[in-house]
C-alpha cells in the first residue's frame, strides 16, 4: 500500500499476516483483483505495460501476472519490506515486474497501457489524492484504463457512523476479535482520509479521467474504472 508514513508496514508481524488481514477486512478482495484484471484487459493490449501504485504485498500483481502472461509491470510503494513481500508473492513472475521504492513521483514516466491503485488512496488527503491522480493520468496512454479501489463512504455524520457500525460488525462476523474490530473502526474513523464516493469520483474527473464508473461497493469500500 502507498502510505504517507509507511512505518506500520515495517512491522514484521503486520507484514507476515498482511494477506490474511486484508482478505478478512475487505469484503470480496480476491474478486476485486479478478474484476480489476478483467477491466484492465478490456483496453490493454496483450503485451501491455501496467503501472501499479501501492504495489506492496504483491497480491494484485500476482493475479494480473497469472492472468496475462505477456504483461509487464512497474510497481511503486514507499515501504521496502512490503516490496520484499511483493517479490516473494510474485515468485516466478518477479522478472516481469520492476519495483520502485517511493510515491507516484518515483514511477517511470510511461506511457503505460493501464494502471491500478487498490487500497491506497485513503492514506492521502484530498489535495495529495488529486495530485497523485494527475500524475497517474500523465503516465497513461490516451484512453488507457485506470482501476482504483479504497475506503470511500458517506460522510454525513449519521450515515458515517452507521457504515462504521456495519464495518465493525462485519469484521466480528468474519471471525475477528471485537477489540480488534473496534481498533480498526477507530483507525478508519480518525487516521484515514476518507471521502464520500461523490467526492472521489469528482477528483477522478478533475484529474483528467473520463467515463468514470463504479464497479464495486462493499460496506465502506468502493471501486471505479476510469480512462485517461
Amino acid at each position: 500500500m502507498t502510505v504517507q508514513n509507511p512505518s506500520p508496514f515495517a512491522d514484521p508481524a503486520a507484514i507476515t499476516h498482511y494477506a490474511d488481514n486484508a482478505r478478512r477486512t475487505v469484503p470480496g478482495m480476491d474478486a476485486v483483483h479478478r474484476m480489476s484484471s478483467v477491466l484492465l484487459a478490456e483496453q490493454a493490449p496483450s503485451d501491455a505495460r501496467i503501472l501499479i501504485l501501492g504495489a506492496g504485498g504483491g497480491l494484485e500483481l500476482k493475479v494480473f501476472a497469472d492472468d496475462h502472461p505477456d504483461w509487464t509491470f512497474d510497481g511503486v510503494d514507499p515501504a521496502p519490506a512490503m516490496l520484499d513481500l511483493a517479490r516473494a508473492t510474485l515468485g516466478a513472475h518477479a522478472d516481469r515486474v520492476t519495483l520502485h521504492t517511493g510515491y507516484i513521483g518515483s514511477a517511470p514516466g510511461g506511457p503505460f497501457d493501464g494502471g491500478a491503485c487498490l487500497l491506497t488512496m485513503h492514506f492521502l488527503d484530498a489535495d495529495q489524492r488529486l495530485d497523485t491522480l494527475k500524475q497517474v493520468r500523465q503516465r497513461l496512454k490516451p484512453g488507457a484504463p485506470f482501476v482504483v479501489m479504497h475506503i470511500s463512504y458517506e460522510q454525513e455524520s449519521q450515515a458515517r457512523e452507521r457504515w462504521l457500525d456495519r464495518e465493525e460488525a462485519y469484521l466480528v462476523a468474519s471471525g475477528g476479535a471485537p477489540a480488534d474490530a473496534r481498533r480498526r473502526r477507530e483507525a478508519v474513523s480518525k487516521a484515514l482520509h476518507s471521502l464520500s464516493p461523490e467526492q472521489d469520483e469528482a477528483l477522478l474527473v478533475q484529474a483528467g479521467f473520463s467515463a468514470v464508473s463504479q464497479f464495486y461497493a462493499a460496506f465502506t469500500f468502493r471501486g471505479w474504472v476510469a480512462y485517461a
